[in-house]
């Protein structure tokens, strides 16, 4: 019996048929593995997965005001986007910290954009654009688009064959398609590191597109991946992680985002205390580490130097099915960030060696 506190996406049942392991996870009932979590991320680095994304919340940003707001509340240049194109960008608070990372997708040039966030932070982020919108109209359509990523080297193929033209789809771009009548959205984009799209299709709509999918792939060899695998592959690619990599209260230039940080393009929420931040951020580097000596590098462990002193923390760190390696990403002075630094990560009172590698730990296909 699920709790009644969980919401559900559409696929609640479609996940159950196949075996999933449900768990609670930002306040949904999501499949965290179908059949193993490392066989499951090697399907998607081989061939193709199927992930429930439908938690992911979906904000609607339109009419006359809409690329003023939008630029207002994020921080890359929305401006630049046409019709049909997406960027990666930020919100951030009045301190100059992360709020959420999301996309912005471009449906009318200066008239219609939709705002994809983390499931964990919907109803923060609504509260964040209502409070900071410069007269759009505003409308939180998280209940009324189910997800669906499609990710692995034979993604686009799969794709092909329920969206015609999705091949020809550049990176960070996307195609208003039409699903047995509905209307939905096909975009170039993902979290995996590998190449694929996410699809937003109406929520009654969600399990036949997740059934055909299925069907489509099945000569491809299609499976239905979890939340366990999604985190590991994400991890091997050094994507961040709100509650991980990013929070409230860091400047996001130390993780490495100046590039979808554009002041000298316009004025955005936080601006000002962001780049009052900015030298000292850059101070700080967020790396890429694989475990030299036995251990498991997990989210909070602190990291030292060859001194023992604490210099900084994982955020994130994990055994890598394709590297067979215990990887981690962590924040670490500038420094000790330069590839081949040697580091320590305090794992229950030891000191474990650590190396600076480069990143992503592994590169697509």
């Amino acid at each position: 019996m699920a709790d009644q506190n969980l919401s559900e996406t559409p696929l609640r049942h479609s996940h159950e048929r196949l075996g999933a392991k449900m768990v609670p996870f930002a306040g949904w009932l999501m499949p965290v593995q179908y059949q193993g979590l490392r066989e499951e991320h090697e399907i998607v680095r081989a061939r193709v997965g199927l992930f429930d994304v439908s938690h992911m919340g979906e904000i609607r940003v339109s009419g006359p005001n809409a690329l003023a707001s939008v630029q207002w509340l994020t921080t890359n240049d929305v401006g630049k986007l046409q019709e049909g194109q997406a960027q990666y960008s930020l919100f951030l608070n009045e301190n100059g910290g992360v709020v959420d990372d999301l996309i912005v997708y471009c449906l009318k040039k200066n008239e219609d954009y939709l705002l994809c966030v983390n499931a964990a932070n919907t109803d923060k982020d609504w509260a964040f654009v209502q409070k900071h919108n410069r007269g759009a109209v505003l409308e939180n359509q998280s209940r009324q688009w189910g997800q669906i990523a499609v990710q692995g080297p034979r993604a686009v193929e799969l794709l092909e064959k329920i969206f015609p033209g999705f091949s020809a789809c550049a990176g960070f771009s996307l195609l208003k398609a039409d699903f047995e009548g509905a209307s939905c959205l096909a975009a170039r984009t993902g979290y995996t590191g590998e190449d694929g799209g996410e699809v937003f299709v109406p929520w009654d709509k969600t399990e036949k597109l997740w059934e055909k999918l299925l069907e489509l792939g099945a000569p491809l060899g299609v499976s239905a991946i979890g939340l366990g695998a999604r985190d590991t592959l994400r991890t091997e690619a050094k994507y961040p992680l709100y509650g991980h990599e990013l929070n409230d209260e860091m400047n996001p230039y130390s993780a490495g985002l100046g590039w979808v940080i554009k002041p000298d393009a316009k004025d955005f929420v936080g601006k000002e205390k962001l780049l009052e931040g900015k030298k000292q951020a850059l101070q700080t580097k967020l790396v890429g580490f694989v475990m030299k000596e036995k251990g498991i590098a997990r989210a909070g462990y602190p990291l030292l130097d060859a001194d023992g002193q604490n210099v900084g923390v994982v955020t994130s760190g994990t055994p890598s099915p394709s590297t067979a390696e215990n990887i981690g990403i962590g924040y670490v002075p500038k420094e000790l960030a330069e590839v081949g630094t040697e580091i320590f990560v305090e794992i229950r009172g030891r000191k474990v060696k650590a190396q600076v590698v480069k990143t992503p730990f592994v590169s697509k296909n």
